[in-house]
């Protein structure tokens, strides 16, 4: 490898610190402490302690280290990861089982949203306690200081992350080069803690407590692994190598020896002030500005999540599972660093009803585990799917990885449901509140398309019939937005061109049916970005018909100004390359409900507010404020 390669590297690396690992690399402040603190305190007896933070150090190597981190990174689609990416990875295949699993993707898509809305709250709200161990006196003021930091988190992120996100990698390190030395502080006077290494006393942590007892410790324990997830979704962002790297350099190190110096300090004795395990570890000298870098580290770590809600949704957008958001890019030369207006405010609106309805991070953190445990569960049984039809795996290879690891991820889901009425009904909820839109949807769009069929009566042949028999053509270019391409004159011609045609009674010179459609992998290459069919190209008359089809990945956000520019500035295509007369011509969708009250009126009616709130295809192709652009309202009657 060259010194460039290396360095560049290097530069990705230490670039996964700040964005991959701020969830997971600040759990440290709160998950050991809902071990043994929180609501259902296990005493702090040195069995109890060696047994529990072996459980503790076990999840981290065989969750996040060598199910993601080893293998879960393998299943990449073109580079990119996430459930998103395995949900197109899925749909290139077929039966029960991959139908059956698309779905559960499609709730776990909706279990991430909800950790997108969790994780901001209860991180921040966690780094801000420790003001209540610094100074006691300060404890009424951790809620209004935590709202603050919420609020000015959500305001910026229309400004862009790329300017503070330079910041990310050197704080986040800094944060975990100072858990492992207040580990290692604690650990020189208890080494016993590392017997914690030992899988025997993990196994007899597993063992000592009843079931439902074990089930309420599993449900903590999940606290250490959650934003293992991120690992896999921020892959093509970073790269595989890039990841592994950080983690097994920094990451995990830091991590255990933070974990084992917390169950080093329980060993000892020590007093934990203020109702806090992870802030007793600190000097008091240094608790403040302890609070401060914690609250800078759950800033980005919530930075993260909010970045990750963001390009989910615009991957959703794109393969057809929601509605059309109006998606600015913050960066000019970074497509990936996109800002959601919808998503952002709904998100904050979220973040600031947890805080003030749980008020504490021991409250919270029984809303957190069951959205990851879904998710990573979801993850585990796509991987066999994956394993089995796209690695071609035999079946007894598959049995023996994955099976054990979807059992853990089983019982870290069963424990979390016991949390369900404690605050686990918040990410379910906003899961199936999601799936219900993604399903109505789709509903409603193939609805749609019916609709317009009624419309379309003329084939490509018969327009083009009209367009060389009239004497006197529109003297300019026309382009109009179509979501089936016509590939041959037998075809029909889309609704919305015989729509024209009925209303103004001719045709104009250059006729271009554009069709977008976005490919369920997350990259085209330029190469393969147009299919062109040209039904008419007469350079003598100056007359053009041509169907074009623009291909785009779910990654990628079409501009159908580019596209203009691309067709205009080909001669072979149309010799007019005046932009500026051209006519764009899209249908609008008009939701019209009738008849009496029923399941499928109401599933019509939330049809109706989804696109009522959806930005229009043009708007979404970046149109909005074209002059050119002309709305014929196409009704889509539900009766």
């Amino acid at each position: 490898m060259s010194k460039k390669s290396r360095a560049g590297l290097l530069g990705l690396s230490f670039g996964a610190l700040g964005v991959v690992f701020g969830d997971i690399g600040t759990s440290p402040l709160y998950a050991i402490n809902q071990i043994f603190f929180g609501r259902d305190k296990i005493p702090t007896t040195p069995e109890h302690v060696v047994s529990l933070i072996s459980i503790v150090v076990w999840a981290l190597l065989l969750v996040v280290a060598f199910k993601y981190v080893v293998w879960v990174l393998r299943a990449d689609n073109d580079g990119e990861g996430g459930v998103f990416a395995l949900f197109a990875l899925l749909k290139k295949l077929k039966g029960r089982a991959v139908a059956i699993m698309s779905v559960c993707l499609i709730i776990a898509a909706g279990l991430l949203f909800g950790d997108g809305i969790i994780t901001p709250a209860i991180s921040v709200l966690s780094a801000v306690e420790g003001l209540g161990v610094a100074a006691p006196g300060l404890h009424d003021f951790i809620i209004p200081i935590t709202l603050v930091i919420l609020t000015l988190l959500f305001a910026v992120q229309q400004k862009g992350t790329h300017k503070i996100g330079r910041l990310f990698g050197p704080i986040i390190l800094v944060w975990f080069v100072s858990i492992a030395v207040l580990g290692v502080g604690q650990i020189v006077h208890a080494p016993r803690i590392f017997e914690a290494f030992n899988p025997l006393n993990a196994w007899h942590g597993l063992t000592m407590f009843p079931l439902y007892d074990l089930l309420i410790i599993l449900g903590s324990v999940m606290l250490v692994v959650t934003g293992g997830e991120a690992l896999y979704a921020d892959m093509g962002h970073f790269g595989r190598l890039p990841i592994r790297i950080s983690w097994f350099s920094i990451v995990l190190p830091c991590l255990l020896l933070n974990y084992l110096g917390q169950g080093a300090f329980l060993l000892r004795g020590g007093a934990v002030v203020g109702g806090s395990l992870f802030y007793s570890l600190v000097p008091t000298a240094l608790l403040f500005p302890m609070v401060i870098l914690a609250s800078m580290a759950t800033v980005i770590a919530s930075q993260a999540l909010i970045s990750g809600a963001y390009s989910l949704a615009s991957q959703g957008v794109a393969l057809g599972l929601l509605p059309r958001l109006k998606i600015k890019h913050t960066h000019e030369h970074h497509e990936g660093q996109i800002y959601i207006s919808f998503i952002n405010w709904s998100i904050y609106v979220g973040c600031i009803l947890l805080v003030l309805a749980f008020g504490s991070s021991e409250k919270l953190a029984s809303a957190y585990g069951l959205a990851v445990s879904g998710v990573m569960v979801a993850t585990t049984l796509s991987m066999m799917l994956v394993a089995k039809h796209l690695w071609k795996w035999h079946t007894a290879a598959i049995a023996a990885l994955f099976v054990p690891l979807s059992m853990i991820d089983l019982m870290f889901l069963s424990a979390n449901g016991l949390k369900f009425l404690e605050g686990g009904y918040v990410p379910l909820s906003i899961a199936l509140l999601l799936y219900l839109a993604m399903n109505t949807w789709a509903w409603g769009k193939k609805h749609w398309r019916r609709e317009l069929s009624e419309h379309s009566t003329m084939t490509m042949r018969e327009i083009k019939e009209i367009k060389d028999s009239q004497k006197v053509s529109l003297d300019r270019s026309m382009l109009i937005l179509s979501p089936e391409q016509p590939t041959t004159l037998s075809e029909k011609a889309p609704a919305i061109l015989e729509l024209f045609l009925k209303r103004y009674h001719i045709l104009p010179r250059h006729l271009i049916v554009l069709t977008i459609t976005q490919a369920r992998q997350p990259h085209v290459p330029e190469e393969e970005r147009y299919t062109i069919k040209q039904y008419d190209n007469n350079h003598e008359k100056d007359t053009s018909l041509l169907s074009i089809n623009a291909r785009y990945g779910f990654l990628e956000n079409p501009n159908v100004e580019e596209i203009i520019r691309d067709i205009a500035a080909n001669k072979e295509l149309t010799p007019d390359d005046d932009m500026k007369d051209w006519l764009l011509y899209v249908a609008r969708e008009r939701v019209i409900v009738q008849g009496h009250t029923s399941l499928r009126k109401l599933r019509a009616i939330f049809y109706s507010i989804l696109i009522n709130n959806a930005s229009p295809a043009y708007d979404y192709f970046n149109l909005g404020n074209d002059s050119r652009v002309s709305v014929e309202l196409v009704p889509n009657n539900f009766r």
